[in-house]
């Protein structure tokens, strides 16, 4: 390769001018400004760094902003080598300091991001300043592939990856005593009958346990799951409710991380037989405080440790922000300002059913409301909320908590779930004495709700009286706003099985998703909520009968305005939101 052009400014600028993305009139005074940035900004400023931080935008149609991932890819295509985005979900820590030293790494700006047994590919942010490549090649004794990349992601992973993959290391070797809990699942059970504790409170595991949870933050993860295997420790995350796997530990570290992950969140760290539940509350980089909910299992090599990440600014977003049709949070709000009266949120386990009911009482718990709260566990810690959690070694369950909430002088109970028929009479004895009950169900839509009561053994005609509103819930995968294109199509038949009949015209053209780096490539980024609300009317009501029929229920329902969870994804199709096998693949129990 040759080595007569470099990453300089001089060199950039030269380029953009070629490409007719910044114009020679504008050209001097925007060099002048990146040379400044680069001179008083911090020590060794990269020129593509700086180009992008003086906020150019590109004389091409559409005009946008030079950032620097565009000038990035850009500056990779004028060098003729590929361009490289780090999805750190995608690198093997290990393979990286296998291959060089974090000092090495650093002062050429280089960072290995792939290792093959033949090849190493390794990101630089400058390929033509390449007199480390004869070196490593040698010392590898492996054909290198050279992408550019991100400066900026280059110096945050070469600190990041080194430091984790030598913290996984050192620990490794802390806790080496434990090596013989790999061999078999006896002596695995042997351990997990002794006192003796891995230390929790070692610096590397410190480290290790930190960087996990600020990862999953980054990640936009929903859940972290630690899973303990015969001969290695697998780290996933759950991201827009699909699970990544994101790294492999041995199996010492992993009973280390979940010894200091129990203590952080006041479980027994000796107890490792039976399902433990606790939590944490930590912040992001940027100072936003985080919730984390912990449950471990035991299993046959170790205790799987789940933890769900719950955003506490979720609850002040607005209906609309969740996914509800204007329509239909009018006439939710309408619901919940009734005086009293049980409304129930249905849905399988992850379709964001505590969310609804979190972000609701949020907007209802006003200085002159008692909210009151009796859950299994607590969801999110609120400060406006009386929250109480079932205790069932105490035999605290949930009909007991409502019954004791209603000596507390309350307006609005919610009931984390109801489960079965003591739970039900309670909910509705509530409701009959002049109290607000919001509670969740497990059913398929919302018409199955009346019927679900009805086998718990509730009687027809207190149903009656007490339901006011009954919405049911899926999360589907919003279409990446980066890549989606426009030019995907339906078949009929897909159309048909969606709106069954519903007054809603075929799209000529859908959009599909498409796969980008902002989305690692999967096409989509991000969740938003489909909603199937029925409210109650005089002819529902009459339909709710000892042997009602659930067609009858949600024929009535529907002439009523309930909109079915299919129709309501239609919607969202239309308008570009998401995808038909999306709403396919979470309605697929209804029919």
């Amino acid at each position: 390769m040759s080595t007569s052009k470099t990453f300089s400014l001089q060199q950039l600028f030269t380029w953009l001018m070629e490409d007719g993305l910044v114009k020679k009139e504008d050209a001097k005074v925007a060099f002048n400004h990146a040379r400044a940035l680069q001179k008083n900004g911090p020590a060794g400023m990269h020129a593509l760094t700086a180009i992008a931080q003086a906020k150019l935008y590109s004389a091409l149609k559409p005009q946008q902003l030079l950032t620097l991932d565009f000038l990035t890819e850009w500056a990779a295509k004028k060098a003729n080598v590929p361009f490289y985005r780090i999805d750190p979900l995608r690198i093997d820590f290990t393979k990286v300091a296998d291959i060089m030293t974090s000092t090495y790494a650093t002062r050429f700006n280089i960072l290995p991001v792939d290792a093959t047994p033949d090849t190493v590919t390794i990101a630089t942010t400058d390929p033509f300043d390449n007199q480390w490549l004869d070196e490593i090649s040698r010392l590898t004794k492996k054909r290198i592939h050279l992408v550019l990349s991100n400066p900026l992601d280059v110096a945050q992973y070469t600190a990041q990856f080194f430091s984790l993959a030598k913290s996984i290391k050192d620990a490794r070797k802390s806790n080496s005593n434990d090596i013989a809990l790999r061999n078999n699942f006896e002596q695995l059970v042997e351990l997990g009958n002794s006192n003796k504790a891995v230390d929790a409170n070692d610096q590397h595991i410190i480290n290790i346990v930190d960087w996990l949870w600020q990862f999953a933050f980054d990640q936009r993860a929903s859940d972290i799951h630690l899973e303990p295997k015969r001969d290695v420790g697998t780290i996933r995350f759950r991201i827009d409710g699909v699970l990544h796997q994101v790294y492999q530990v041995p199996p010492v570290v992993m009973i280390a991380m979940t010894a200091r992950i129990k203590l952080l969140g006041r479980m027994d760290v000796i107890e490792k037989r039976r399902p433990q539940d606790g939590r944490v509350k930590t912040r992001t980089n940027d100072g936003q405080e985080v919730e984390l909910r912990l449950s471990t299992l035991p299993t046959a090599f170790g205790e799987k440790v789940v933890m769900r990440i719950f955003d506490p600014e979720v609850v002040v977003k607005t209906l609309p922000e969740l996914g509800f049709p204007t329509k239909d949070a009018v006439r939710w709000d309408n619901l919940t300002q009734k005086p009293h009266g049980i409304i129930l949120v249905t849905g399988p386990t992850g379709s964001g059913k505590t969310t609804t009911l979190y972000t609701t009482l949020k907007a209802l718990a006003t200085p002159d409301v008692n909210v009151c709260t009796v859950e299994d566990p607590i969801e999110m810690v609120e400060a406006s909320f009386n929250q109480m959690q079932v205790q069932s070694n105490i035999e605290l369950d949930f009909a007991d908590g409502i019954r004791a909430l209603m000596r507390q002088d309350p307006d609005i109970i919610m009931v984390g779930e109801i489960r079965d028929l003591p739970t039900a009479e309670m909910a509705i004895q509530a409701a009959l004495t002049g109290h607000l009950v919001l509670s969740t169900l497990h059913t398929n839509d919302a018409p199955s709700a009346i019927m679900r009561l009805l086998q718990l053994g509730v009687p027809y005609y207190l149903l009656e009286a007490t339901i006011i509103g009954i919405l049911a819930q899926r999360l589907v995968r919003t279409l990446c706003p980066h890549c989606k294109s426009d030019d995907g199509e339906l078949e009929d038949a897909v159309w048909e099985a969606l709106i069954d009949q519903w007054p809603l015209e075929k799209p000529k053209k859908i959009y599909r998703p498409v796969g980008c780096l902002e989305c690692r490539h999967t096409g989509y980024k991000g969740r938003t909520g489909i909603y199937e609300l029925l409210t109650v009317t005089q002819s529902f009501s009459k339909q709710i009968q000892a042997e009602s029929d659930i067609h009858a229920l949600r024929d009535q329902a529907i002439r009523d305005d309930m909109k079915p969870l299919r129709v309501a994804g239609a919607y969202k199709i239309v308008d570009g939101v998401t995808t038909a096998d999306e709403v396919l693949k979470v309605t697929s129990a209804l029919f």
